[in-house]
């Protein structure tokens, strides 16, 4: 797995929003402070509100929108306005990738597995199409999910000569098609994000009613080859669900040489009811060029994050760069390989 989790037990300090139910009927709209809302089943009609523990004196809860029935099957549009079923955030899809999706504990339960062509001693893992979807975070969410999940987590190769060179564009981030918790909302402005505006159009006659300006298609055209996710890994290990997508982001040339980058984004789950905390990383990282780097230290972007039941999850995003074109990392777990191959 990606790092070591240490078991111990503390104090956790509560989410900052919580639910509360009522037996009404009829539509599920919620309400939020500054936030996210709640997380429904499927199949319910239970009338759902926030409430905040920690809101300022004074807030007031203000309705968002209504619940929508989740999609089991399909995608969702453009426009589509959701909450991130794990992180709570508000958010609306701007594009779906489809991406190939290697499970290793599917692959696990499977009664005969082959052997991996490529060696490390691993199984054969066939991967399967998966939906995944281009967003926009609002920004009154990220003060709230910034201890668990990074909002500046794209990022772009800068077009200059500096290979070390990176820019960011904010509250970006890819959502998986279960994460997705569609509404509605009669607001013509629900998300407040830099560009919205600028990507979207409000049409009242349009299911969602958002729809694609002509920047939002250029700008897709213009950085898709480093937006674009093509493979997504996911294993479990001791009750802990690690998944990792890996972004080919381009070459650069520095001191009469060629190097590789590569974005990873790394989302790590507690799907146990014990408490563990991420207390150390340990990564391999070979290219095919023959080199060889271990990189080991404590927690991960400077954080050693608590997986609780009340927090379970925790998503970070960081770089590497190789000195050849292809290659792989590896966790700990020396089966755990993530390939990095050029776009």
């Amino acid at each position: 797995m990606a790092g070591c989790v240490a078991r111990r037990a503390l104090a956790v300090c509560s989410r900052w929003w919580s639910r509360s139910l009522t037996g009404a009927r009829g539509p599920r709209p919620f309400c939020a402070a500054g936030g996210a809302g709640a997380f429904p089943p499927a199949a319910t009609t239970t009338r759902r509100h926030l409430s905040s523990r920690n809101r300022p004196e004074g807030k007031v809860l203000e309705t968002v929108g209504v619940f929508e029935v989740p999609k089991q099957n399909g995608k969702y549009e453009t426009g589509q306005l959701f909450l991130h079923s794990v992180f709570g955030y508000r958010g609306v899809v701007l594009f779906p990738w489809q991406a190939r999706l290697y499970d290793r504990d599917v692959a696990s339960a499977a009664p005969e597995k082959a052997e991996n062509p490529a060696g490390h001693g691993s199984k054969e893992v066939k991967g399967k199409t998966h939906t995944y979807y281009q967003v926009l975070i609002d920004a009154r969410d990220c003060p709230h999910i910034s201890q668990r999940s990074q909002t500046e987590a794209v990022t772009f190769l800068a077009n200059h000569d500096d290979s070390r060179a990176l820019y960011a564009i904010p509250g970006l981030d890819y959502v998986s098609h279960e994460d997705i918790l569609p509404y509605t909302s009669t607001d013509q402005v629900p998300i407040q994000h830099e560009l919205f505006e600028r990507f979207l159009l409000y049409d009242q006659t349009k299911a969602p009613p958002f729809v694609a300006r002509e920047t939002l298609r250029a700008w897709q055209e213009k950085n898709h080859p480093w937006l674009e996710l093509s493979d997504v890994h996911r294993e479990t290990t001791e009750n802990i669900r690690v998944t990792v997508i890996p972004f080919y982001m381009g070459m650069r040339e520095a001191q009469n040489s060629h190097v590789y980058w590569w974005r990873y984004c790394i989302r790590l789950e507690n799907l146990d009811s014990d408490v563990v905390q991420l207390r150390e990383r340990h990564w391999r990282i070979f290219s095919l060029s023959g080199t060889l780097e271990t990189v080991r230290g404590r927690g991960v972007v400077g954080r050693e994050p608590v997986l609780s039941k009340e927090q379970p999850a925790f998503q970070y995003s960081s770089h590497v760069s190789l000195q050849a074109s292809s290659g792989h990392m590896c966790f700990s777990d020396p089966q755990g390989y993530v390939p990095l191959r050029e776009a």
